[in-house]
């Protein structure tokens, strides 16, 4: 294993809630694992990349062929979606805010990843 597969490895673990550094809505770039070497989402996916381009060149695969936009947007905007539709308790207008879009383009992100919004009745009484 190289150094940046290791790197990339050790700070995949899931921290507890207690160690995030929460962003502000002045500043909501600021939210990072500090118990992760304080490294942000940006410089984990950058590192992964390295890997993966690595990984590329030893098995000598043609990267023109490859939407590699698409993939990492795809890895990225699936989980996103998931996570920010489970802490509004699958309430679409609250996630769409939360992500700072459309609710309708949020509609049709969930309709492309197929994603099952799921509401807890218990938590919501009418």
């Amino acid at each position: 294993m190289n150094s940046i597969t290791a790197e990339v490895a050790s700070v995949t673990q899931v921290a507890p809630a207690t160690s995030l550094v929460n962003a502000t809505p002045t500043n909501p770039e600021n939210l990072f694992v500090t118990n992760l070497s304080s490294i942000s989402l940006e410089e984990l996916v950058k590192k992964r990349l390295e890997v993966h381009f690595q990984q590329q060149t030893a098995a000598d695969i043609d990267p023109a062929g490859l939407k590699l936009y698409d993939i990492v947007l795809r890895q990225v905007e699936k989980p996103l979606l998931e996570l920010a539709l489970k802490a509004t308790n699958g309430n679409q207008v609250k996630t769409a805010q939360m992500l700072g879009i459309n609710r309708n383009t949020l509609k049709k992100k969930i309709d492309i990843y197929k994603i099952r919004v799921k509401r807890n009745s218990a938590s919501n009484p009418v």
